[in-house]
């Protein structure tokens, strides 16, 4: 293979990612990404109705062949093995989120599972935008891996990422694409590079519970259901200012800082020393150029793809759909979040935050779905006090309906316990920047 032919394999492919998953779009007045963007075209040719009902025989199938390859045919190998041979709790949660999917899409039930606030919402409004997202991210992905741009773009980066973020510098487009876009599809990334041995637990840890900020799209559906879409500007810089300062502080502090730095299937540290005779540059664009020509033609780019698409499928769409589900009914249906929200009151009141009372009640709702606090306090009066709750929605980032659940559902070393701390931590990071925000703004 000529250079000039390497080149264009490393180029083209990197620039169709690139621009797949990181340059943003206005299409009909609205921010997106072209994965989101496809995605929802996706939806509204095929019809949402269509997509729910493929979304429930998608779970149910995952917890049937779950049972049959985890409990009955134990041992084997193979596509089908891979995909649903899985521990006992993986099974159970399958399940679950089986049975509370047939149940919201026939409306047979218990109320508090089939409530357009609890299953229904999960099935209804996520699950058909998830798997149809997975559809599009499974295929375009390996055009962000396999042809070289992660390798040149982490030997320019790798000075800045590690000593900041304490991660490898190919993470940049990794955090990027969680940013950028859409943060399910950052953590179906990071889940990918981890189970290949680029990412050690903790560095696959960090950058799904760091960076998988909701997309511009989202923060604009936050901004118009607090009634301030006229701050776009002052609110998303609060958004940055506040998650790259967790994402400077959460990686050094228990417990992302405990999670050790071993390796999925005994893979080992990437090495992002640059040899003499080579600057940043030009050893990346070597390192990009010997993985192009090793990468695979597209009849292997579309065996991947397929797989992608269907390890996310089954093994990500049950877990959220049972987690996303729980949460919500703990939200809706038990005191628990206010209660958790009281001891902040006088503290809230003491700084002078107008309706703290009602701002005390948000502050860990958000948990379980991001748009709940912003939901509970748009009937506030106070504008300082909505935009505070809105940011910190969003700079919480872990939230069970979607990213969250997601991670569950992954290969991620990320319990429901260390996600629970996660989002507490990054609530005590944030909040007090916002809120200095806030004060400044209004």
């Amino acid at each position: 293979m000529s250079r000039f032919s390497t080149f264009l394999k490393f180029f083209i492919p990197s620039v169709i990612g690139i621009f797949m998953f990181l340059v943003p779009l206005n299409i009909d007045g609205e921010t997106t990404v072209p994965v989101a963007f496809l995605a929802d075209t996706i939806i509204n040719f095929v019809t949402i109705e269509v997509i729910t009902l493929l979304t429930v025989i998608t779970i149910v199938v995952s917890a049937i062949f779950s049972i049959i390859y985890s409990w009955i045919l134990k041992s084997g190998s193979g596509f089908m093995h891979d995909v649903f041979n899985t521990s006992n709790f993986w099974v159970i949660l399958r399940t679950v989120g089986a049975v509370f999917a047939v149940l919201a899409y026939t409306q047979v039930g218990p109320e508090m599972i089939i409530s357009g606030n609890t299953g229904a919402m999960i099935l209804n409004d996520l699950q058909p935008t998830l798997f149809t997202v997975f559809i599009i991210a499974g295929f375009f992905l390996p055009l962000l891996l396999n042809y070289g741009l992660l390798e040149f773009v982490g030997t320019l980066f790798a000075k800045i990422m590690r000593p900041l973020f304490t991660l490898p510098g190919r993470s940049t487009v990794d955090n990027l694409a969680s940013w950028v876009g859409d943060g399910t599809v950052g953590v179906i990334l990071t889940s990918k590079q981890y189970e290949d041995g680029f990412y050690s637990k903790r560095e696959a840890s960090v950058i799904a519970s760091t960076f998988s900020v909701v997309s511009i799209t989202f923060t604009i559906v936050i901004l118009d259901l607090i009634g301030l879409m006229n701050m776009f500007g002052q609110f998303y810089l609060t958004i940055i200012v506040a998650g790259v300062a967790a994402a400077f502080i959460m990686p050094r502090i228990p417990p992302l800082s405990r999670i050790e730095d071993t390796y999925y299937n005994d893979g080992s540290a990437l090495e992002e020393t640059i040899p003499e005779g080579h600057n940043p540059f030009s050893w990346g664009y070597k390192q990009a150029m010997e993985k192009a020509e090793k990468s695979p033609g597209v009849i292997s780019l579309i065996k991947e793809g397929v797989k992608t698409v269907f390890d996310t499928w089954f093994g990500v769409l049950p877990v959220v759909m049972a987690i996303g589900t729980l949460g919500t009914i703990l939200a809706e249906y038990t005191p628990i979040f206010s209660w958790l929200g009281m001891p902040f009151v006088p503290l809230l009141e003491m700084i002078g935050i107008p309706e703290a009372q009602a701002m005390s009640e948000t502050l860990f709702i958000g948990f379980t779905d991001m748009f709940l606090p912003a939901i509970l306090i748009e009937g506030v009066q106070s504008d300082m006090t909505r935009f505070i709750v809105g940011a910190m929605s969003i700079t919480q980032l872990i939230y069970l309906s979607e990213v969250g659940g997601v991670i569950l559902g992954s290969k991620i070393p990320l319990g429901i316990g260390k996600l629970f701390m996660i989002f507490l931590l990054r609530t005590v990071i944030t909040l007090p920047i916002i809120i200095v925000a806030a004060f400044l703004i209004f």
